[in-house]
């Protein structure tokens, strides 16, 4: 029997997996909330406001009904902004007992905790659990450019038999069981590419944008070590590998709102300028807080934190980090 995985959550990020796992075979159905958008999808065959001039394959299911898209699912793919994951959970946990697995990037904005720890309250302790995270712009995914991500699951049997099921010749994935070090990289390196697009957008150069990532990717080994995640989780493909794609390139989201900050538009101008959800705004608060809470410093994401709240000017933000007190490197 085909293993089915049904993902919910047609934005970019949703889309593009869809895409991947109908173009290579799997059975694929793509599920979102509102049933224009789903008729939409339906009638043109594209998701013309995220991926526009990328055609869905034929074998690409679309369903606006949520039960109906759980129907047969095999594997359930969350591809949610944070802010809707633990609603998204909620309505599917008495709709299906398939393991859950999400490529949503960010903590929980109500806890500030990673999602697997609502997950695991919403759906249950047997449930089989797992995250996708790496360097993943959605548009090359949706065109078949090569990709590697991280696998993360609950016990390597589930991660692997997932990794099976989105791998292909141009979609690599490597596997885990650090789902904290996972999810933590996914939220991190949102918060500092904001801090590196503020700081491109301010005209700060090459130099010190190097310096954000570099001291971003300190911040974020303190915080998983005392998380207890892997210093090599950290440092591969969902850690500094993400890091760097979203801290460089202007096709992030992230990289583009700070840039826009950075070049003095207000954070509501600038999220608006966007168009789709900017991950690293709730991840600003939620990581802040979760550092707080196991006392950890996180000098870069609090600034950004900072610069949301209307405490301190981008510009302010920046200089601060840089004028801190002279301390060794480890």
């Amino acid at each position: 029997m085909t293993s089915q995985v049904t993902v919910l959550g047609a934005g970019a990020w949703g889309t593009a997996l869809a895409i991947h796992l109908a173009r290579r075979g799997a059975s694929a159905c793509l599920w979102a909330h509102r049933r224009e958008h789903i008729d939409t999808l339906a009638s043109t065959r594209m998701n013309s406001r995220y991926l526009p001039d990328i055609p869905l394959p034929d074998n690409l299911q679309l369903e606006a009904d949520l039960g109906r898209a759980l129907e047969a699912a095999s594997y359930v793919l969350v591809v949610v902004p944070s802010k809707a994951f633990h609603a998204t959970l909620d309505a599917v946990a008495p709709l299906t007992d398939a393991p859950v697995f999400w490529a949503t990037k960010g903590l929980d904005p109500d806890s500030g905790r990673p999602l697997h720890e609502p997950a695991r309250a919403v759906l249950g302790q047997d449930r089989g659990l797992g995250v996708l995270s790496g360097p993943s712009f959605a548009r090359e995914v949706a065109i078949g450019l090569p990709t590697a991500v991280t696998v993360a699951a609950t016990d390597m049997a589930l991660a692997r038999r997932f990794a099976t099921l989105v791998h292909s010749k141009t979609f690599r994935a490597y596997v885990s069981t650090d789902l904290v070090g996972v999810e933590l990289g996914g939220a991190a390196k949102n918060v500092i590419a904001i801090a590196a697009g503020i700081s491109d957008g301010l005209g700060f150069g090459a130099n010190a944008r190097a310096g954000l990532i570099t001291r971003g990717l300190a911040e974020l080994r303190r915080l998983g070590k005392a998380l207890g995640a892997r210093s090599a989780t950290l440092t591969g493909l969902s850690g500094l590998g993400d890091l760097v794609l979203s801290a460089t390139d202007d096709q992030s989201r992230n990289r583009r709102f700070g840039l826009a900050l950075g070049r003095g538009a207000s954070v509501e101008a600038a999220r608006r300028a966007i168009g789709g959800a900017v991950e690293g705004i709730p991840a600003a608060r939620a990581i802040v807080r979760l550092a707080g809470d196991v006392d950890v410093e996180l000098p870069i994401c609090a600034h950004v934190r900072a610069v949301l709240a209307g405490e301190t000017s981008p510009r302010a933000a920046v200089e601060a980090l840089m004028t801190r007190a002279m301390r060794a490197e480890h």
